[in-house]
């Protein structure tokens, strides 16, 4: 503690207005009271300010004490964070069951990771050493997925003086000391602070390189998301926002997965801890929990902690990139996180704007989003924070300012349609009004890890959707009979591309991952179909017999009866598509 201390003047739910002070700092976190509620100071005037607090103020009177803590708002970073489960304000909630029981107490205070714990840590350097920020200078197995790397903090590069050998440490002790230029020393310990609004420092920000390949097809085949890159995933109630980032954070390449549950219910939350430990992790045959680590923050939960949430997950993320792995971090839902900025907003008398929502919330959504990116860290390793962040727009109207601004920073957007949820067509992204800006940037990465085509196929699939969106409309006024058949033939085509490529079964065994190999070789197969049927089509064969071959049904199971690595299968359907289209010219000729 510093010392510095003020009295409690009013409250107006979570937020006190604190009087008898001027030594409070703009963010500082403090205690509130009796009970010493946690809270963070979020303005400052002469002789007074005004405390958020990150819990339930209910007992709270005027004249008691609130206490600054001389730090900002700031995360505990070191090992023991993966594979665990925090609040919203990182309070271990394991341990606050242990220790208050199901329901969080008041006041409780726990320490993020845990001070008693010992890690077996390799020690990669050596008294002597000239080290700079960011420098590696050992590292520990934190869990059998990840190594946690322990590094001299930023401003802390220097000659180190004294140094640990091997051994078993808490995340407490001291491993060296750094004496640095101006002659002062600073210890390193695995343990450090970093407060959760200001990002993480880098070398370089670079451009988009690589795709975050998660193994759902509508995303990496139509709407792909780069690692370092942004998107949303907007959509109402059960449109299935929570099942598709459930299905990246199980699939895609990232190496570490942050998921944050800001203001969803709790059952979510328990889902997604209950699958992700059951889970067995493709990448290391071990539990899916053993590279992620979730920040529950349910709707029951104080709203003022539900505000700080998605910038503890978003650090986190960035510590981790800072060791150069490549993170995603899944925000559910930012919607959840505005509606906590409009009610504290309100209860500070600020002068509201669209909506109710405060003028600044566009700029905390892009100070939120640009924490995203493709980085050199100051270790010269390569590194990512990939932000995919859902939007429950109220109602499903996307005009609403949450969607809007969130469109407005992010360069990937995966429209949730309810009529596809309705349809049990999953993941329910819309084809027609999503996009992705990503596309250029990463086109000479899918021609040269996947195939030269790709980006062609993918091209004249979509031609042919935008087609039968128009036909559909016509459909819709007069019937699909009065069609030419070289139109009945889009839409066949369209019923195939829905029910063989965009929809996709999470449950089943070879369909809830497909690899980008397969993903290529579908639409090839497709447009192999697509082609012969236009032929036989343009010999004046009537489609009505075109489409009754069981062709069509085999090209549609094609994505449940051959696994990724069974190219030889789709040579065997081209066969197919081939015998299907002797047999329908000499039977129809």
């Amino acid at each position: 503690m510093t010392g510095k201390s003020g009295t409690i003047h009013g409250i107006n739910g979570p937020v006190l207005t604190v009087t008898g002070t001027d030594d409070f700092l703009m963010s500082e976190s403090v205690f509130a009271g009796n009970a010493r509620l946690y809270g963070e100071v979020t303005r400052v005037a002469k002789g007074r300010a005004t405390v958020q607090v990150f819990e339930d103020t209910s007992g709270l009177k005027a004249g008691e004490k609130v206490e600054g803590t001389g730090e900002p708002l700031s995360v505990s970073l070191g090992p023991g964070i993966i594979g665990n489960i925090f609040d919203g304000i990182e309070r271990p909630l394991n341990a606050i069951e242990a220790e208050t029981g199901v329901f969080i107490g008041r006041g409780v205070s726990v320490p993020p990771l845990d001070p008693d714990k010992k890690w077996s840590v390799r020690i990669l350097a050596a008294k002597g050493d000239e080290v700079s920020d960011g420098d590696i200078i050992a590292e520990l197995d934190e869990t059998g997925s990840v190594k946690h790397k322990i590094m001299i903090p930023p401003g802390a590069g220097g000659t180190i003086t004294r140094i640990k050998p091997d051994g078993d440490y808490t995340i407490g002790d001291s491993l060296a000391v750094i004496t640095r230029a101006d002659g002062t020393e600073r210890e390193i310990k695995m343990l450090r602070r970093w407060p959760i609004r200001s990002p993480r420092p880098v070398t370089e920000k670079q451009k988009i390189k690589y795709p975050l390949v998660t193994g759902q097809r509508i995303i990496d085949t139509f709407f792909p998301v780069a690692k370092g890159g942004t998107a949303a995933l907007p959509g109402g109630f059960g449109t299935g926002k929570t099942m598709t980032q459930h299905q990246i954070a199980k699939w895609s390449d990232a190496d570490i997965i942050v998921y944050v549950g800001c203001g969803e219910r709790g059952n979510e939350m328990t889902q997604a801890l209950e699958e992700f430990s059951g889970l067995t992790d493709p990448r290391t045959g071990r539990s899916m929990l053993e590279r992620t680590a979730l920040i529950a923050n349910t709707s029951n939960m104080p709203v003022a902690a539900r505000e700080a949430s998605i910038y503890t997950g978003i650090t986190i993320a960035e510590y981790y990139r800072d060791m150069g792995y490549h993170v995603a971090i899944l925000a559910d839902s930012t919607s959840r996180w505005a509606e906590a900025l409009r009610e504290l907003s309100g209860r500070l008398e600020e002068i509201p704007a669209e909506e109710g929502f405060p003028s600044y919330l566009a700029s905390r959504l892009s100070a939120f989003y640009e924490r995203a990116g493709y980085v050199t860290n100051l270790n010269g390793t390569e590194g990512s924070v990939t932000i995919i962040g859902a939007v429950s727009p109220q109602g499903g109207d996307f005009s609403e300012p949450v969607t809007q601004n969130t469109k407005r920073f992010v360069r990937c957007f995966w429209t949730l349609d309810r009529n596809l949820s309705y349809a049990r067509h999953f993941p329910a992204i819309n084809w027609l009004t999503s996009y992705s800006e990503y596309l250029d940037e990463l086109g000479e990465w899918y021609k040269n890890e996947v195939g030269e085509k790709f980006a062609d196929y993918r091209a004249e699939i979509m031609a042919i959707l935008q087609q039968e969106n128009e036909l559909t409309d016509i459909v819709k006024l007069i019937g699909a009979d009065v069609l030419p058949d070289d139109r009945k033939l889009i839409l066949e085509i369209s019923r195939v591309v829905h029910a063989g490529f965009t929809q996709q079964n999470a449950f089943h065994a070879l369909d809830a991952y497909v690899p980008l190999k397969k993903q290529m070789l579908m639409l090839e197969t497709i447009i192999c179909l697509y082609d012969a049927a236009r032929r036989l089509v343009s010999f004046g064969i009537p489609m009505r017999i075109i489409k009754s071959d069981p062709v069509f049904n085999k090209i549609i199971s094609m994505k449940d009866e051959i696994g990724g690595d069974e190219p030889e299968k789709f040579e065997v359907l081209k066969k197919e598509i081939d015998d299907f289209y002797t047999r329908q010219y000499e039977s129809n000729m």
